[in-house]
């Protein structure tokens, strides 16, 4: 290792990560460069994060895909910190920083490898989306929007919008919106469109050699397209989704992956009320005994 890079939140109190990454960094010779976006204090000087060995992105999810997508290019592996609550991309705490650097340091870390979605417009390519593409409606006027799956029509909706999700990405606002879950692993992405007036058209998992087109017929208000939660400008009205592995590297800590017990651990999965109040009946009358 010769550089690390940091990305740090603009507005969350990341400082005492920040000097266990100054420590670290110096006690080993290394450089330490910022990654900057143009939002955030400036904590170090700048630098390129396809010259960097590995990026510490000190904030939560949106800090993470700010990092992954700087990093995109070299695939520079992403150690995600949580301040607050532990996100669905960190994988330590602020407190447990220097032991997880420790732990790449040594090389006692698992690579994962995060397909995106390639975005086209009228333009030509417009983004990549780690999590999700959204369309949404501005206003109080309806989104209309034909999805196309391989130029084969799928159905012309009326509603808020769509969302479309990789596989890490069906945990967040696709099934907040009522889509399935992709477990980890599976080589698809899905299409759940919001709040859809009238018709049928349940969310659609799309295998990833296929391409989904989405023509966009706006009312007066206009629509939003945000990717991987950042809002994008564009005029374009007709949009090409197409899936893409290993277009970015996450640190992982453990081997528990993306799968099931890593999204019951993060709450985004859980039990049933009654089953729950049954196990913790049956913990209180072991403990009383």
């Amino acid at each position: 290792m010769e550089r690390v890079g940091v990305l740090v939140h603009p507005t969350r109190p990341v400082w005492d990560a920040l000097e266990v990454l100054k420590r670290w960094t110096q006690d080993r010779g290394l450089q330490l460069v910022q990654i900057a976006t143009g939002e955030e204090p400036s904590v170090a000087p700048p630098g390129e994060a396809t010259a960097c060995d590995l990026i510490a992105a000190l904030g939560g999810d949106g800090t993470v895909l700010k990092a992954l997508h700087a990093a995109g290019r070299t695939r520079t592996p992403v150690l995600g910190v949580a301040y607050g609550s532990l996100g669905v991309l960190t994988a330590v705490q602020g407190e447990e920083l220097r032991a997880g650097l420790d732990r790449f340091a040594a090389g006692h870390w698992l690579a994962r490898h995060l397909p995106a979605l390639e975005i086209g417009a009228d333009e030509g390519q417009l983004a990549w989306a780690v999590n999700d593409l959204v369309l949404a409606r501005r206003g109080s006027t309806q989104l209309v929007v034909d999805v196309c799956v391989n130029q084969e029509l799928y159905v012309r909706l009326a509603g808020d919008g769509i969302v479309v999700a990789t596989s890490l990405g069906s945990s967040a606002y696709s099934m907040a919106g009522g889509g399935p879950l992709l477990a980890a692993g599976t080589n698809a992405f899905v299409c759940t469109p919001l709040a859809m007036h009238g018709g049928c058209a349940p969310p659609l998992v799309v295998p990833d050699d296929r391409e989904v087109t989405l023509q966009i017929h706006p009312g007066h208000g206009g629509f939003d397209l945000e990717i991987d939660g950042f809002r994008v400008g564009t005029d374009a009205q007709r949009f090409s989704v197409s899936s893409h592995g290993a277009y970015a590297t996450l640190v992982g800590l453990d081997d528990s992956g993306f799968g099931l017990p890593w999204l019951r651990e993060r709450g985004l999965i859980s039990d049933s009320p009654r089953v729950a109040a049954r196990k913790s009946r049956a913990l209180y009358t072991e403990r009383g005994t």
